[in-house]
């Protein structure tokens, strides 16, 4: 039987009722009058209460793609409560709406909460992605990056919001970040530290590949972590014979994150490392290799041109496709 929008809020709001998955899928993918109920009601449930509906929904999507709550987590942005604002933040990890810049940088730099503002660092990643990819307008890059720079150069930021900012930037990759990135890596801070790392992964700055190749031998497991994970990234065929020493690491992590950074490496030798975890008793770490070998074997595959729909242009000077190219008219930068 299908439970109505209403009749599911109703029971959320009542402590009577518990809160279960098949309620809440009812909540998916709200119309606008829908969302002016919910804005409407949500206030006057226990904050308890919305701190576990917040979290039961992140949950969910993070496990279906068929419910969308990103109406319900955009709304949270604004909630009185810390936790159900960094619960939100997580929950549009993969909400690349550029309405949402504005909103994330204003919580980057105006929230009261430590947590938030790291979390709002963390989700504005993806758009410094998208910038470096020129899927965002020069104004939007400009207006991203004067954000993130002004809290990675403020002495009296918390250092976890800081080195979130680091990472996030981290996507540019020119000669700025370098020199931010090498500030944090000597700074006395170890989290910034740590951070300094796997942003020079993120970077994809070659500059970078002989301390990555360092860090890996690096007694600290955090430091190892984040190397193995940025020398997967920097596509390093010189840091294969150590991650594979690196694959009997007592740490578990660090043997799962060297099983995908072999992945991303290929060559010889990292296919015949994981040919032989993919055939280990352990469960766990060979679907792993599973999956890191059938990435390498897509990446290593031959493209074939009929897929992409190409032909020989006719001054033979390239190809040309049978598709359209829509630009992006928005052009201003962000108030």
């Amino acid at each position: 039987m299908l439970i109505s929008f209403e009749q599911t809020l109703n029971e959320i709001s009542n402590p009577a009722f518990s809160v279960t998955t098949s309620r809440l899928h009812s909540l998916s993918g709200p119309n606008r009058v829908q969302m002016v109920l919910f804005a409407q009601r949500w206030p006057t449930i226990d904050v308890e209460r919305r701190r576990h509906i917040v979290q039961a929904m992140s949950e969910l999507a993070e496990a279906s793609f068929q419910v969308d709550f990103r109406p319900i987590f955009r709304l949270c942005l604004d909630d009185d409560d810390l936790e159900i604002r960094a619960m939100a933040l997580d929950g549009l990890w993969e909400d690349d709406d550029q309405a949402l810049i504005a909103p994330l940088v204003h919580l980057l730099e105006d929230d009261l909460s430590t947590l938030v503002r790291s979390r709002a660092a963390v989700a504005l990643g993806k758009y410094i992605l998208l910038a470096e990819m020129d899927e965002l307008t020069p104004g939007q890059s400009r207006f991203l990056r004067k954000a993130l720079l002004r809290i990675i150069r403020n002495p009296d930021e918390d250092v976890e919001v800081r080195r979130r900012a680091m990472e996030s930037i981290a996507y540019f990759g020119d000669e700025e970040v370098r020199d931010i990135i090498e500030d944090a890596y000597y700074s006395v801070e170890a989290k910034m530290q740590v951070s300094a790392v796997f942003a020079m992964g993120r970077s994809m700055d070659p500059y970078w590949s002989g301390t990555v190749l360092l860090e890996l031998q690096n007694p600290k497991s955090e430091m190892r972590f984040e190397a193995a994970r940025a020398s997967g990234e920097l596509g390093d065929l010189r840091a294969v014979p150590i991650l594979i020493e690196l694959l009997e690491d007592p740490d578990r992590e660090i043997q799962e994150v060297t099983i995908w950074a072999l992945g991303q490496i290929g060559g010889t030798d990292a296919r015949h490392a994981l040919e032989t975890v993919a055939e280990s008793e352990d469960e766990e770490l060979s679907a792993a290799a599973e999956d890191a070998l059938a990435e390498l074997e897509f990446a290593e595959g031959e493209l074939d041109l009929d897929f992409y729909n190409l032909s020989i242009s006719p001054n033979g000077n390239g190809y040309e496709d049978d598709g359209e190219f829509f630009g992006d008219d928005f052009d201003e930068e962000a108030e």
